[in-house]
């Protein structure tokens, strides 16, 4: 599918879960889409939990960017929102990465009311005095718990006013990439950069890009997509790429107009973040 995306025009791939690093062959895979002509950036999303058996491997075969899952700098917290007492791992995976050249090394910190919103200045520091991009994400329903509830989101234009009550920041222009999802700022001595991604409260929905293969073989034009796009059966039965480039071409026509969070007729989908991919 890679493939016959990259015959299309999508240049840029990004290997997420669940957690990706459970797969066997993880490198592998990432080596078979780097040698794909027309892919010309791999990526991954890790919790970092299995980078230090991963990471080396993954920088021979191709990749060049990753995104490390960092909530919280406290252990407690970070135990109590994930599940497990995983921050040393993830601490030591960014450092890692750093390390084996990854660049940009990314780190992805959900913000959410009353439970690491307090965190925001200290994270924000914590990019700045190593150099990583930090991208604060609003808190969106698609948590495993179904906790999601509307005034848990802390908004986007909230978190970038106490940026800028203790950093001086520099506003990144990204205006070359229509489709950005994020609002950057640089700090202002260099050291690193932090964004925002609101999809809550300032949705990009109309320059939106992106497509989801899920782990099952199904489309989604959207994280909140209500309805899935079956391939499976498609490559199974050996569907030419021809044949596969026009469905999807056919399902990317019909894409939707936008995902109605906050809206009375929003229906939150079955399927939740661990299942179909950040």
């Amino acid at each position: 599918m890679a493939r016959v995306a990259a015959s299309l025009g999508i240049n840029k791939v990004r290997v997420i879960g669940g957690e990706p690093l459970l797969r066997r062959g993880v490198s592998q895979l990432v080596a078979a889409l780097a040698a794909i002509p027309g892919i010309d950036d791999i990526a991954l999303t890790t919790n970092g939990f299995l980078s230090t058996q991963h990471a080396e491997a993954l920088r021979t075969a191709g990749m060049r960017r990753v995104s490390i899952s960092l909530d919280s700098l406290d252990r407690a917290q970070f135990y109590k929102m994930t599940g497990r007492d995983g921050l040393p791992a993830a601490l030591e995976a960014i450092e890692l990465s750093q390390r084996l050249g990854f660049a940009p090394v990314k780190v992805n910190a959900v913000i959410i009311a009353g439970l690491n919103d307090h965190e925001i200045e200290s994270l924000a520091e914590f990019a700045r005095e190593r150099r990583l991009s930090l991208r604060f994400i609003e808190f969106m329903p698609l948590d495993s718990s179904r906790a999601w509830q509307r005034e848990l989101v802390v908004p986007g234009r909230t978190i970038i006013e106490r940026w800028k009550a203790r950093f001086e920041l520099v506003p990144v222009d990204a205006r070359s990439n229509p489709a950005e999802t994020a609002r950057r700022w640089a700090f202002a001595d260099g050291r690193g950069e932090i964004w925002v991604i609101a999809p809550v409260t300032e949705p990009f929905c109309g320059h939106c890009n992106r497509l989801r293969l899920t782990a099952d073989g199904r489309i989604r034009t959207c994280l909140f997509s209500l309805e899935e796009h079956d391939l499976k059966p498609w490559l199974r039965e050996g569907a030419s790429d021809d044949a596969l480039a026009d469905r999807l071409i056919e399902i990317v026509t019909h894409k939707e107009a936008g995902h109605r969070i906050g809206q009375p007729d929003f229906v939150q989908p079955a399927r939740t973040m661990s299942c179909i991919g950040g």
